[in-house]
């Protein structure tokens, strides 16, 4: 089996995508430093998967820790990195956290991936280096604009850097950046599933908290924008369906058929306000939301979607997962932790 490092492996994505590969016939390895997930994640793992998934606690700015990964795990096919901050909220309050950790820790793999030889790299990105988009849906080839956030600002420098490397004499590595719109729900199981340390800065977790009493009420952050109904519109995939995106991205690499840099949107193709998941997920749940209008949240962009065609053609990726199955796995994840 192919050995495939995944740094933010216990988190919300890279948990489930630890599960994809693994149930694809690679090994997932985990490299997580446990700042935005809890190790109970691994046992959600373990029941998952009837086996133990290898996991490192280590930060990926720490490259003497990171190093003794790489030399203990010695042939490793690829990596898929996760590992980042990524509240655009917070970035805004904590501008340089966001670029010591975001930036500084690819800077770290990449050298560690020269140093070992570990030639494919598939980068975890967002929809948020677009910026406030010019028309919508964006694709691959809509320009990057000033990013609405620090968050946003450390994935643009990120790809930059990927691409700056990939023109480099002797460069060997080759990326596949997977620019992400706003994943949801969880596994079906719902052993893993979005598991915030605090307040959600996701809409659906603080949904599902708000419906199961966790919370008073959800506030919906701006209702004067040019949308459909005044909330932000955004392209929501079920989280399920991108770990497969990751799966088919590690496979075109290791196939032999990437490119030294590609960009693929990893979304539906559908934009969804936050007024309409929040009329989606009562109705698929029963559960009357209490919620309240607030004013518009520094950072946010008022609408983006994606038009995920080049994904489809090159990759061979669709999503599969409509919005309001993928609430319901939320909701279902979130009755588990009630009952915990």
């Amino acid at each position: 089996m192919k050995k495939i490092l995944v740094t933010g492996g216990a988190g919300y994505i890279g948990s489930h995508t630890v599960v994809a590969l693994q149930e694809a016939g690679f090994q997932p390895v985990i490299v997580d430093n446990f700042s935005n997930s809890k190790e109970s994640v691994l046992d959600g793992l373990r029941s998952i998967l009837g086996a133990e998934v290898k996991s490192y606690h280590v930060d990926c700015n720490d490259k003497a820790a990171f190093r003794q990964v790489f030399e203990q795990e010695g042939d490793v096919a690829g990596v898929i990195h996760f590992a980042a901050f990524k509240a655009v909220g917070e970035s805004v309050q904590k501008p340089l956290a966001y670029f010591q950790n975001n930036v500084g820790s690819l800077l770290v793999l990449l050298e560690l991936m020269q140093e070992f030889k570990v030639n494919n790299l598939v980068f975890s990105s967002s929809c948020t280096v677009y910026g406030v988009p010019d028309a919508l849906p964006v694709t691959e080839q809509t320009p990057t604009k000033p990013a609405n956030s620090p968050y946003g600002r450390t994935k643009q420098m990120c790809e930059d850097i990927l691409r700056d490397l990939s023109q480099a004499p002797g460069n060997e590595v080759k990326s596949i950046l997977l620019r992400y719109f706003n994943p949801i729900g969880a596994h079906p199981s719902a052993k893993i599933g979005e598991l915030p340390l605090g307040v959600p800065n996701n809409l659906v977790p603080f949904v599902t908290q708000t419906a199961a009493g966790w919370r008073q009420e959800l506030t919906v952050y701006g209702v004067d924008y040019d949308t459909i109904d005044g909330s932000c519109v955004r392209d929501y995939i079920y989280v399920g369906d991108l770990a497969r995106a990751h799966v088919v991205a590690v496979q075109r690499q290791l196939d032999g058929k990437a490119e030294d840099v590609e960009v693929f949107n990893v979304g539906t193709g559908n934009g969804n306000s936050v007024l309409e998941v929040v009329g989606a997920f009562e109705k698929v749940t029963g559960q009357p939301l209490k919620y309240r209008t607030g004013p518009r949240r520094a950072g946010d962009v008022p609408a983006i979607y994606a038009d995920a065609t080049k994904a489809a053609e090159v990759l061979g990726f669709r999503t599969e997962v409509g919005l309001e199955e993928a609430l319901t796995t939320a909701w279902r994840w979130q009755q588990t932790l009630k009952n915990e």
